[in-house]
Formats: structure tokens, C-alpha cells, sequence
């Protein structure tokens, strides 16, 4: 059984985003990334998900009122009960129609069932070379996260 892995979800910034600067006020960006990888995660694994935790929020440039953000996710990695989903920030004025990256950042979601324990996720197998390459990276995630949770536990 095939399960859609990819989303892309794209809103237009408003000045009711704007923080002191005029510039997407980043807790905004923050909202809208919660609820993309709420978005993927669900969609795949067909079940309510929580985010567990989010990794390297990398804010490479500020995204201006009234650009259109569009947020590519992909499944990168999945566990036993849990998944990565990561996240590519493209911000584009659409006047001069132009285009950037300007965020990235890695969402761990857990699936629950019906009574709110935690559930399997379908098996997730990369099939191209970039998801591929993204499985690897996830991995390498994962493990760190592992190491810092036993040196603080």
C-alpha cells in the first residue's frame, strides 16, 4: 500500500504577521510549520500525531509582508511509533516573481490512536535518491537525539 509522503501547503503573508521589523514574525513561521508537519504527518499515517520535538529551525532570511511562503514537507523517516517529517521554507515575490529558501527544520511527530497511546506508523521506504539521502540524514538525527537524551537522563 502506497501513502502519500509529500505535502505543500503555501499562504500568503499578511501584515498581521509582522513583527517590529515589518518581516514574518518568526513565532508566525513557527505556527505555520507545526501545523505542515501536523498536516504530513497525519495525512501518512492516517491517525491523530503530536509533535514530539523540532530540530535545526534554521531562519536563513527574513520573509517579507506580502511574499507568498510555500512549505514543501516530506516524510524523511519512520519508526515505531514515530516519524520525521522535514521541511523546506520557499518564500516568493510574486510581483517580481522570484524565489528563495529561506527555512528548514525537522519535526518528530508520534501517531496516537483512538484512547491517546502511542501507535504504530506505517514503514516508510525511500524509493529516490534524495529520499534516500534525506532516510540517511534522519537517521544521523535520531541518533544524535538519542546520545543527548542518555547523557541528560
Amino acid at each position: 500500500m502506497s501513502y502519500k509522503h509529500t505535502l505543500r501547503m503555501s499562504e500568503l503573508v499578511t501584515p498581521e504577521m509582522a513583527n517590529f521589523s515589518g518581516k514574518m514574525h518568526g513565532g508566525d513561521l513557527l505556527r505555520l510549520l507545526d501545523r505542515v508537519a501536523y498536516t504530513c504527518a497525519m495525512r501518512y499515517c492516517a491517525s491523530y500525531v503530536v509533535t514530539l520535538s523540532v530540530d535545526k529551525v534554521l531562519f536563513k532570511d527574513a520573509i517579507e509582508i506580502g511574499e507568498m511562503v510555500s512549505c514543501l514537507a516530506s516524510v524523511n523517516y519512520t519508526g515505531n511509533t514515530s516519524l520525521e517529517v522535514g521541511i523546506r521554507v520557499v518564500a516568493e515575490d510574486i510581483r517580481q516573481r522570484k524565489s528563495r529558501h529561506t527555512n528548514s527544520c525537522y519535526f518528530t511527530m508520534v501517531s496516537l490512536d483512538k484512547n491517546g497511546k502511542p501507535t504504530q506508523v506505517p514503514p516508510f521506504t525511500p524509493q529516490t535518491p534524495d529520499e534516500k539521502r534525506r532516510y540517511q540524514e534522519a537517521l544521523q538525527r535520531r541518533q544524535i537525539r538519542l546520545e543527548e537524551a542518555q547523557l541528560s537522563g
